[in-house]
Order: C-alpha cells, then structure tokens, then sequence
C-alpha cells in the first residue's frame, strides 16, 4: 500500500524575540506569573516585512533542501494559517508563486491551531488516493497581528513562525513497521465557538477583528480532548503508548503539555517541548517543535512520532508516523 513519509522538514522564525520582560512595560505581568502560568519565557513577533507567506516560504525552501527537493518535484501546497495575506487568494498560492513553482496546485487549510494535523491528514489522502505524489505541508501564523495588546490573558500567550515538511509517497507492507503516516483522527465542535474566537471577519465586522479567549475554559476541554483523538490513533494501530518513541504535541501551553501526557501514560523524557521558545504559534505550533526535535537528533529514522493538536472551533487531531 501507499504510505505518506515525511522526507524533509523546514522552519522559519522572524527576527525579533519579545521576552517575558518587555510585557513588563506596558501591561501588568511579570516573567514569574507567565512562566508559572504557562511555561513561556520568549516568543518571536513578525515585523511589517515578515508575513504568513514570507514565513511560510522560508520554512517551505529549507523543508525541500532538507529532502534535496525542488519545487518542481512538487505537485501539491497545504498551508495550514489562521492569519492568511489576505482573505483570499489562498496564502498558499502566494507562496507557490514565490517557489517559482508553476505546476500543482495549492490551498488554505483553517483549522486554527489544529491546521497542521489536519493539513497533514489531508495531504496523506491526497497522496493515498494518486491526486499527488509530493506535498509541502505548511504551517505558518502571525498572531501578532490580531491580538489585542491591551489584554495581558492572551497578548503574553502567542508568537509568530512558520514550520513545514515535505510527504512524499512510499510503498509500505500494510503494518504499523512501515514508514510514514500510520493512522490520523480529527474531530470539531461548532459549540464551542465562543471559547476561542477571533471577534471580526469579512462577513460580520469588515475587520479583522482581534482574539478571544475564555482560558479557564479552553484548559478545562483541552486535555480530554486531546486524550480522546490520541487514544483513538493508538487503537486503529494496536500501539500502546509506551511504545511511542516521541509525542510532539501542540505548544499552548505547558501545564496543559503535562498533563495530557500523564494522562496517556506518555514518559516526560518522550515528550517534545518548545512552548518556552516559541509560546502559542498555532497552525505552526507543531511543525516547529518537530523539526526542532530533529535538528537536536532526538527524532530518527524508524522512531514512531505521535503528533496532537487543539484549536479554536473547537477542533482536535492527532496523527501517528513512522519516521
């Protein structure tokens, strides 16, 4: 059967960090109360010539040197982004003309926070139904640009950046020792709308509109669901999860990190963390933190990779790999 492995990984960061300390100035926080709250000491802001598809772009071009790639070998574009250029076109058709490629096509994925594991799902039925034999799956935000800095529960939470890999068809036996994507499980909730939303659009407001966010709320749903998709993936495989080699999961916040991975019986020493780096980069989040892991050497060929995310909408996802 076909399988869908990652054979390049790629991230991009802008320039400018933002530490705890410089909130310190124009809001009431301190470093302690973030860090304690959350587990995030830095995060990088875009500046006004860094945006979802420049960052998106970079990340895209060092994916494809790593898989010595270019973008002619490519035939599909899967931009997972909440903070699109523009409200249309996609943002991924900007960055296929960016990459000079002229072939394929491209689309947004919104998914919020859970856009990369669903973008990477997507890509993998792509491949698996013959649409695609090749495909960058991006994930790349600049929430900086729709938080309100007024308001210390969500301004000190989120960074900017983009991540991507490259998934490129495989043949595979059928079992769970083969490459690639083993097994994906998405879900959504409409409902719960109102927990983690942006309070503009182009069909309400005109505007862009700036984040909001019931925290007490988003935690309290976090874990159960996260724990739900996760062990949904390890069912379809029969993989226990003390069999996982790494759990990258998305990086909002750490309490939350710590507590769905004791909940899954998943070792601290297993467990990939870079919200202290990055903060909440959302549809980037994961990506990120996987192609960080690998440039430390800590993920390697034939490791099985569990990857989890939870957004706005609500929506969740966890994808397992084989490396």
């Amino acid at each position: 059967m076909i399988r869908s492995a990652v054979c390049g990984v790629g991230t991009a960061l802008p320039r400018k960090i933002m530490t705890n300390k410089d909130f310190e100035s124009f809001i009431d926080t301190s470093d302690a109360w973030i860090v304690q709250r959350t587990g995030i000491r830095q995060r990088h802001i875009a500046s006004e010539d860094e945006t979802t598809a420049s960052l998106g772009e970079k990340a895209a071009r060092r994916a494809l040197e790593d898989a010595n790639l270019t973008p002619d070998d490519i035939d599909l574009i899967i931009l997972a982004t909440a903070t699109p250029n523009n409200t249309f076109p996609a943002t991924a058709v900007e960055v296929q003309y960016r990459l000079g490629m002229h072939h394929g096509f491209a689309f947004d994925i919104q998914a919020v926070c859970s856009g990369f594991v669903y973008g990477l799902t997507t890509a993998d039925l792509h491949i698996r139904g013959g649409l695609a034999k090749r495909v960058l799956v991006i994930g790349s935000e600049t929430f900086s640009r729709i938080l309100d800095w007024s308001d210390r529960t969500t301004c000190v939470l989120f960074g900017d950046g983009a991540g991507a890999v490259v998934l490129e068809a495989i043949e595979g036996e059928g079992t769970i020792a083969d490459r690639g994507i083993l097994a994906s499980s998405l879900r959504s909730d409409g409902s719960q709308k109102e927990k983690l939303y942006v309070d503009g659009g182009p069909s309400t407001t005109g505007t862009v509109g700036q984040l909001r966010m019931q925290g007490r709320e988003v935690f309290k749903h976090a874990v159960g669901m996260i724990t739900d998709v996760v062990e949904d993936v390890l069912n379809q495989t029969g993989v226990a999860a003390e069999e996982l080699d790494w759990f990258v999961p998305h990086q909002a916040n750490k309490r939350i990190i710590d507590a769905s991975a004791k909940k899954l019986g998943i070792a601290e020493e297993k467990v990939v963390v870079t919200v202290d780096l990055h903060g909440n980069t959302s549809a980037a989040s994961v990506p990120l933190a996987l192609a960080h892991a690998v440039s430390q050497d800590r993920i390697k060929r034939g490791d099985l990779v569990l990857l989890e995310a939870m957004g706005g909408g609500f929506t969740w996802g966890a994808t397992l790999l084989r490396w």
